[in-house]
């Protein structure tokens, strides 16, 4: 059974910030590509929750925190697998400084 997948707002404007980039520096296909690959990434968390790795979850003192890759692009999807959805917390690139992105301010 697939569980909904819900972005935090954080997470949206991860998602239109990455966007943004791609159609300012790659062009609309690149873009495109990334919006398919991210698509993609949610089907399998929907699908497999346990499926990401949990290595920021202890760093972070964030239980349950797991994050997944999307295929062909740098960027990690971070999610919390509820009873009744999967909750997105970030879309983050990998080779950032993940945990000071995931403590800042939703605000």
């Amino acid at each position: 059974m697939e569980k909904p997948i819900v972005l935090r707002e954080v997470a949206q404007r991860d998602v239109r910030a990455v966007v943004d980039h791609y159609l300012q520096e790659a062009g609309p296909d690149i873009a495109l590509g990334f919006i398919d690959a991210l698509q993609s990434t949610y089907q399998a968390i929907a699908a497999h929750p346990a499926l990401g790795s949990p290595r920021y979850a202890s760093e972070l003192t964030l239980p349950g925190l797991r994050s997944v890759a999307t295929k062909g692009f740098p960027y990690l999807v971070f999610y919390i697998d509820r009873d009744d959805h999967v909750d997105v917390w970030r879309v983050l690139h990998g080779r950032r400084d993940i945990p000071s992105r995931m403590r800042e301010p939703e605000a």
